[in-house]
């Protein structure tokens, strides 16, 4: 092979692993399939900073839980000044149905209830398709 054509083959290799690479960057890992919503109402008196620590503490376990697609999470919002029926909301994206379960059994979400739970007056959770 002459040095001409090594050149040519130098620069397309270099072109196909450029385009490899930028393809992988914009391209999803993981798509979310599941959804799992949590609302906490806390019990009267509860400290904000608790509520903080609760809040810190469910987000923390995105990044600790392999399962985890994605998170957000929010205080309640609603109009008019009417009472809120929950104070925050968890919002948890997976891929699978298995991937729940793994993340509700896990170790880490386990001692997390455990920690908080004494905060809690109740608490609801809903699991759903996500439908583009």
């Amino acid at each position: 092979m002459n040095s001409k054509s090594r050149g040519y083959l130098l620069v397309v290799v270099l072109m196909c692993a450029f385009a490899l690479t930028i393809y992988g960057a914009y391209t999803p890992a993981r798509k979310a399939q599941k959804q799992q919503i949590v609302c906490i109402k806390f019990k009267k008196g509860v400290e904000s900073a608790a509520v903080e620590q609760h809040m810190n503490g469910f987000a923390a376990l995105k990044a600790e839980i392999p399962q985890v697609v994605s998170y957000t999470s929010g205080k309640t919002i609603l109009p008019n000044q009417a009472a809120a029926e929950y104070d925050v909301v968890h919002y948890i994206t997976f891929q699978t149905e298995a991937d729940i379960k793994k993340f509700e059994n896990s170790p880490l979400f386990k001692q997390f209830v455990k920690e908080n739970s004494a905060n809690w007056a109740k608490k609801l959770t809903v699991n759903a398709d996500i439908r583009s």
